[in-house]
Parts: C-alpha cells; sequence; structure tokens
C-alpha cells in the first residue's frame, strides 16, 4: 500500500513541478496577490478630491479651510465663488465633499451664536462618504472647541483654569494605530490559501478524468482510498507550504505583526486545508471538465469569501445569513488567524474555532470519499 501511494505521490509532485508555468502559479500569484490586497483592501481614505467654497472670506473661514488643507485625508483642489460649481464638480465626479461657508460664520462665531457648516458628500460610494464624514466632523469639533478656548481666554482667562473639561483617552487593544491592513492581511491569508488549494484539488483530479488517464490508473492494483490520498496529499502540502509564504510575506512586508504561537497556526492551517480538499474533491466529483470544475469553485469560493467575515462583518448580516455562516470553515480560520497574529491567543481560546473545523473537515471529506468511490465505480 505504501509503496503505491509513494508512486502516485512522486508521479503528482512531478507532474505539477515539471511545468514552469504551474510552478510559477505556486508561487508568483500568492505573492503578487498579498502584495496587491495588502495595499488595495484598506478602510482608511486618504486625499479625497475636496472643493471649498468660502462666500465669508474671514480669518475664521480661512483658518477652517486651512485645517481641511493640511489634512492628509483631503486634498483640497479649488476654492471656489459660488454653489453652482461646487455641485457641478460633485456632480462630475470630479470632487468628493464639497465645503461651503456661509455669509456670516465670523460674526455669528462672535457673537456666541451657532455658525452652520454646510458639507456635501458624493455617497455614491457610501463606506468613503461614511468615513470622509467622521474625519469632516473631527476638523470641525476640534475648531470649535479650540476657538471657543481662544475665546474665553481672551474675556475672562480666570476661567479657563476652573473651567472642567473632559479629555477622551482612547486606548485601542491589539492594533494601536487602528491599521485596517492589520487586520486584512491575516484574512488574506486564509483567502487566498482557500482560492489555491480548492482549484489545484478540483482541476487536478478531474484533468486525470478530461485526458483519459483516471482510467488507466485505476486498472492498476492502486485501490480507490489509496488514489484519494496519493491524490490529495500532494495539493495538502503544496497549501501549508502556501500558507507559511503567504503568511511571512504579509509579516515582513507589511510589518503586521505576530504574537502567538507557530503551533496553535499551523494546527488550525491543517484543520482548515482538509476542509479545502474535501471541497475540492466534491467539485471533482460533480464536474466532467475543468471548465466546469472552474465555475463550479467560483460558486463556492465568492460566498465563501462573502459569508467569512474577511470584509464584512457578520453581526450586521441578516439572521438567516448568519447562520449559513456557520458552515463555512473559512469564517473559523480568520478568527484563528487574527487570534494568532494580533491577540496572541492560544488553544484556549481558540477550540471552539478548531472543534468546528475539524467536524466540517470530517464530514466534507467523509461525504466527498464517499462520492468520489461512487464516481470510481
Amino acid at each position: 500500500m505504501l509503496a503505491r501511494m509513494k508512486q502516485m505521490i512522486i508521479k503528482e509532485f512531478i507532474q505539477v513541478l515539471r511545468d514552469k508555468r504551474t510552478r510559477f502559479i505556486l508561487i508568483g500569484p500568492p505573492i503578487i496577490q498579498m502584495l496587491v490586497f495588502g495595499y488595495a483592501a484598506t478602510y482608511e481614505i486618504h486625499h479625497v478630491p475636496t472643493v471649498v467654497l468660502d462666500l465669508d472670506h474671514s480669518q475664521e473661514s480661512r483658518e477652517l479651510v486651512s485645517r481641511f488643507t493640511s489634512s492628509p485625508y483631503f486634498d483640497v483642489q479649488r476654492q471656489l465663488t459660488n454653489s453652482r460649481q461646487l455641485g457641478d464638480l460633485i456632480e462630475q465626479g470630479k470632487a468628493t465633499v464639497g465645503v461651503e461657508i456661509h455669509a456670516g460664520f465670523a460674526q455669528q462665531l462672535r457673537k456666541g451664536e451657532p455658525a452652520p457648516l454646510q458639507v456635501i458628500v458624493d455617497a455614491t460610494n457610501s463606506n468613503t462618504a461614511l468615513i470622509a464624514s467622521g474625519y469632516i466632523s473631527q476638523i470641525a469639533a476640534g475648531f470649535s472647541q479650540e476657538y471657543q478656548q481662544d475665546n474665553i481666554y481672551r474675556i475672562a482667562p480666570q476661567l479657563m483654569e476652573v473651567m472642567p473639561t473632559v479629555d477622551l483617552a482612547p486606548r485601542p487593544w491589539y492594533n494601536p494605530d487602528l491599521r485596517s491592513r492589520w487586520f486584512f492581511i491575516p484574512g488574506i491569508v486564509g483567502s487566498l490559501t482557500l482560492v489555491l488549494v480548492i482549484t489545484l484539488t478540483a482541476f487536478g483530479v478531474v484533468r486525470e478524468r478530461e485526458i483519459g488517464t483516471l482510467e488507466q490508473i485505476m486498472v492498476t492494483p492502486i485501490r480507490p482510498a489509496e488514489f484519494i490520498l496519493s491524490k490529495t496529499l500532494p495539493f495538502f502540502l503544496i497549501g501549508l507550504f502556501d500558507v507559511s509564504l503567504i503568511g511571512l510575506v504579509g509579516s515582513l512586508w507589511f510589518q503586521v505583526p505576530f504574537r502567538g504561537h507557530l503551533s496553535v497556526l499551523f494546527l488550525g492551517a491543517v484543520l482548515f486545508l482538509l476542509c479545502m480538499l474535501g471541497v475540492g474533491l466534491l467539485i471533482s466529483t460533480v464536474s466532467s471538465t475543468q471548465q466546469q470544475a472552474m465555475v463550479t469553485a467560483f460558486f463556492f469560493i465568492m460566498p465563501a469569501i462573502t459569508f467569512s467575515g474577511f470584509g464584512f462583518p457578520i453581526s450586521t448580516m441578516p439572521h438567516w445569513l448568519q447562520m449559513m455562516t456557520y458552515a463555512v470553515p473559512l469564517r473559523y480560520f480568520l478568527v484563528v488567524l487574527r487570534g494568532t497574529y494580533l491577540k496572541g491567543v492560544g488553544m484556549s481560546v481558540l477550540w471552539p474555532q478548531m472543534a468546528a473545523m475539524a467536524g466540517l473537515g470530517v464530514g466534507l471529506l467523509g461525504l466527498a470519499i464517499l462520492r468520489f468511490r461512487k464516481s470510481l465505480d
């Protein structure tokens, strides 16, 4: 048995590694995609195209405009002269944010009255609009607070010593600078591994059936169980190598800290890869050609990434969709990745995710083996 499996495993490695394009696919695209997604996948915004309409032309209004021009989040491109220009630029997509300071802005401030500031945001991209609105609120609040303090200091400086203030001292744990890249990089490790292992497993088996070598292999003394193990073990080892490679690039290039134990991370990776091997085998049992396998894999990969919590919080989904996410192995693996990378937690915290992946892995592999044996018969 071991001798037959050894020859099959050697054949698989030779078949995978003898082609230059295949060798490049195993190393090049994962690294390239990690770099691309690492820079592109972020919730942070910078240099938002902004236009300003200052109808007050006062010292106060110029001070407020200077806060936008000096902010790294906004790129003030033009100073406008009328409201029609502001609306046209936002409608044409040349500006995302428009700030309009009405005439009498400074006069209202000097009287101690509220001075409205009109901000128009292009909300076709709701995420950018929401984050930009938050930054604008912070700028306006900071300007208002400093203006009030300066005003009080000029009128009654003695009040500054007895006036109570509340200082907010946030202390974010695990990600002190609130870098969204630290959140996305571990998720990219899991997502790329999912795509790679499923496609390699499904295509590898279907290719044997498509070119007719599967029938030739099955007339040899090798048993179906030995064939399945020999076929999936190389892809399992390749997946484990790619997890290490992608994770290493993410940590070294993007400076994402790894605070946990490698043993916990690799245990989670092993259980996750078993789940993905089961999915790949299931896809191979319902596909006759590589084109069919590609389409079938697409219908699994996209929902799996969407329901995993990679980019969208699961808690914001409808309840019935939240129930569906429990059947997605990537959901649990992302918790393991982010827990080991950022929090440094161990099995005492991550054992429910490990147990869920183990259960799903046994179920998916068992179902895949039964269907695969049936398709061989």
